[in-house]
């Protein structure tokens, strides 16, 4: 008996949507792959999993975007790429002129490239604005930059003075232990007293 026909519809256990996308896929892959083989015939297949995870199949010795110009080029009434390279000229158009800008800031800011004998007040005082609050930073920059420095030559002074003191405190024990051993008393054994009163006697 042969199985029975599967109802189309969307699984509702997400772990076996999983697990019959993935074998599914497998095997419209491995389709394609012997229809590329057997047939010589270009193929190129794109799917996304739920999680917009991708997956591609392309016939060997092609690239996805051979694929794309072939059809393109076969309709030849559409054109896939141009709204993309719009997009591109225009956000580089918009780098260009940020980059424009922060060129004639830095500049301005370091007096160079300025005519001020035709900028007007206002220009004057905005030149003057920016380079006051430049000048901030730098300084607030410095004291940072001084404030650690101090701190690290702080820390590095305590802890030479506490390695001083261990040093110190070691050789003062040292002294200590040579001078009770000269000193210490030369008594023989009692055992040693037996003897000598022996021989004497």
């Amino acid at each position: 008996m042969g199985r029975g026909k599967i109802e189309i519809k969307l699984i509702e256990n997400p772990t076996n949507r999983q697990v019959t996308y993935s074998k599914r896929r497998n095997g419209i892959f491995k389709k394609a792959h012997e229809l590329s083989v057997l047939c010589d015939a270009k193929v190129s297949l794109i799917m996304f999993s739920k999680n917009n995870k991708m997956h591609e199949y392309i016939s060997p010795g092609l690239t996805t975007k051979k694929i794309i110009d072939q059809y393109q080029k076969t309709l030849g009434d559409i054109d896939l790429w141009h709204s993309h390279y719009e997009k591109m000229l225009e956000n580089l158009k918009k780098l260009k002129d940020i980059n424009n800008k922060l060129r004639r800031q830095i500049r301005h800011r370091i007096g160079e490239g300025l005519d001020m004998d035709d900028m007007s007040f206002q220009q004057l005082r905005t030149l003057e604005e920016d380079m006051v609050s430049s000048i901030g930073k730098i300084r607030e920059r410095k004291f940072h930059v001084i404030k650690t420095r101090t701190d690290t030559c702080r820390k590095k002074v305590k802890s030479l003075k506490q390695m001083n003191g261990n040093l110190l405190l070691e050789l003062e024990t040292r002294n200590q232990q040579q001078q009770q051993q000269l000193h210490w008393p030369t008594v023989p054994p009692p055992c040693m007293h037996s003897v000598i009163s022996t021989i004497l006697i």
